[in-house]
């Protein structure tokens, strides 16, 4: 759905739907004498060896130590992880959740608006924090999710959040992200050209209307880029004068300048290598979203060290002659070539199928190191964020899941879940309908 709302007005479509849906998903805040010690578990640092029998402790929000014996905080509650592993809380690189509640009541849908340059639309002013969606997605192992705008060309920019808190400002982790870009023609399939409501057009049109775009691209990040230059030489000297402000081209600056990465969706062959030429073209710091064909670039992904955010995985291939296992299959050669990948899923209603997301791709030639990664380490260090989460080490915020097994398996369950340090309840719609339905007379 679009929607012709400002950002300032987000605000209050949120507010008001945190008292529609009260009550539904939240969970009390971490609070700071919340302090615990897992002890007897195989922890799975991801950045370091594996420590079997080991212990962590926990205060004040954060992983104070690790290893094979701790000191336990003052008052620290004991969780005897006997039997089971511990692990860093799963991140996905690509999400709605907080923006949509249900895709087909349009009063639950802000997650775009409308025309081309919506620069200055950050998402964490919309984000709900009681979305059913989150303790569905939470109970699966997912600590963090990056939530992102849609829409045309210039969608605005993301937050990294996570899954736990009352209002907005508790659950976000770094705000914005990064800005995110629609490349144009990125609904071509299949040398087809869809999407069009006026009915298909030929591949000839729909070229000229993709070159078209990509020049109105351009010319919106080159006004960003003179709009910045003007703004600072009429700081340096004050006879310049100060152009007027414009808030779509000064959410530009950061991005025209390399200080805020972009990550541009496109999934063919084609439009990657365009969206590559442009970003170079432009100077800009580029994370590729999708790449449903980025296996096809993989060496000039990596050696312009540009990151690729896969997913879905769980997919039928796109183009009626791809090998079947073509979108299981992706991930595994972009992490062979040396490209750095981490995993999406995109829609809030199938977020909790993150693990599954790498397992498949692990199962088809991602090396299982690598899957865990993906999801952990890998989305951190792309979102600049590795120095708080991602791994489990002494200063970083304690996102931890206590599992009795590998949790890209389908089979292993969640037994503790912890987020900023507090001990989140494994409760959702889901179990609460189960629970409800099972005891039914």
């Amino acid at each position: 759905m679009r929607f012709s709302r400002t950002s300032s007005l987000l605000l209050a479509v949120g507010a008001s739907t945190l008292v529609l849906w009260a009550g539904s998903a939240g969970t009390r805040a971490q609070g700071p004498a919340d302090s615990y010690v897992i002890k007897n578990a195989r922890i799975v640092t991801v950045t370091g060896p594996v420590i079997e029998n080991g212990s962590v402790a926990i205060a004040n929000g954060k992983i104070v130590e690790v290893g094979k014996s701790v000191t336990a905080p003052r008052g620290a509650r004991v969780i005897d992880a006997t039997g089971l592993s511990v692990y860093p809380g799963m991140i996905d690189s690509g999400t709605e959740i907080g923006l949509t509640e249900i895709s087909s009541v349009a009063g639950t849908v802000d997650t775009t608006e409308i025309g081309d340059n919506n620069a200055n639309i950050h998402v964490d002013v919309a984000i709900r924090p009681d979305s059913s969606h989150i303790p569905v997605t939470r109970v699966n192992g997912i600590t963090t999710v990056l939530t992102e705008p849609r829409g045309s060309l210039i969608a605005g920019t993301s937050a990294l959040i996570n899954l736990d808190g009352w209002v907005p400002k508790e659950m976000i982790l770094k705000s914005p992200v990064a800005m995110h870009i629609v490349w144009p023609g990125a609904e071509v399939r299949g040398g087809e050209f869809a999407g069009f409501e006026r009915g298909q057009r030929s591949i000839a049109d729909a070229r000229r209307e993709q070159d078209k775009k990509i020049e109105d691209l351009k010319k919106i990040l080159q006004d960003a880029r003179a709009y910045a230059d003007a703004r600072d030489n009429a700081a340096k000297d004050s006879s310049v004068p100060k152009p007027d402000m414009d808030l779509k081209l000064e959410a530009l600056i950061p991005v025209v300048r390399g200080q805020m990465p972009v990550v541009i969706q496109a999934g063919t062959e084609r439009d990657i290598k365009r969206a590559i030429d442009f970003a170079g073209e432009m100077k800009l710091k580029m994370i590729l979203s999708g790449g449903t064909e980025a296996y096809k670039v993989a060496e000039t992904l990596k050696s312009k060290g540009i990151p690729v955010l896969v997913g879905p995985v769980l997919r039928l291939p796109q183009n009626e002659d791809d090998p079947y296992d073509t979108p299981f299959a992706n991930a595994g050669m972009l992490s062979k070539a040396g490209v750095k990948i981490a995993f999406q899923t995109l829609e809030s209603a199938h977020v909790r199928d993150l693990p599954y997301h790498a397992g498949m791709a692990a199962a088809f030639g991602l090396p299982r190191e690598e899957a865990l990664k993906a999801v952990t380490i890998y989305p951190a260090e792309i979102f600049g964020v590795s120095d708080k989460i991602g791994s489990i080490e002494p200063g970083k915020i304690a996102n931890i899941i206590v599992t009795d097994g590998d949790p890209l398996e389908i089979r292993t369950q969640i037994k503790h879940l912890l987020i900023n340090g507090h001990e989140v309840p494994l409760t959702s719609r889901h179990t609460e309908l189960y629970e409800k339905y099972r005891a039914r007379p």
